[in-house]
């Protein structure tokens, strides 16, 4: 599985303002209802419920908040770059500012597992971790992730 193949291109956010873990997971899982057409409160709470197990806070400046939200249909994915890092909680203790939220089906075991490990395959690779702290724009960063793909694909 490639990360083109769940990612929502559209919901990229540049700069987001967090301030705090729980405001950003809070405003991820707004965006995300809003383009699934889901109620944000379960999105949030089914991130919580995640994050009480540990932390997903990847290292090097990285998180991977996931759940699986009642309702949702398919994998999804959404990437932001916060405009300052936040105290997550990471296992490195490292502030994180790179974010990429990933949702799945209730029953989606196989392919929830498919989708964490292509967004880690892409987060381990320092070179890009590098170019999307560095992408200005939305169209900027999904280049990045455009050429992460192709690279993995190969």
């Amino acid at each position: 599985m490639i990360l083109s193949q769940f990612l929502d291109f559209e919901a990229i956010r540049v700069d987001l303002t967090a301030g705090n873990k729980r405001r950003l997971l809070n405003q991820l899982a707004q965006i995300a209802a809003v383009r699934l057409s889901l109620d944000p409160s379960a999105i949030a709470a089914s991130v919580a419920e995640r994050e009480r197990l540990g932390s997903t806070g990847f290292g090097g400046g990285v998180a991977i908040p996931h759940g699986k939200p009642d309702g949702l249909d398919r994998v999804y994915a959404l990437v932001a770059r916060l405009a300052a890092p936040v105290d997550y909680k990471a296992i490195d203790g490292a502030k994180v500012d790179l974010v990429f939220l990933l949702l799945s089906p209730p029953n989606a075991g196989a392919e929830h597992l498919k989708a964490l490990a292509a967004v880690s395959r892409l987060v381990r690779h320092a070179p890009t971790v590098e170019k999307l702290r560095g992408a200005r724009t939305r169209d900027a960063l999904a280049a990045v992730l455009v050429g992460a793909d192709e690279r993995d694909a190969a």
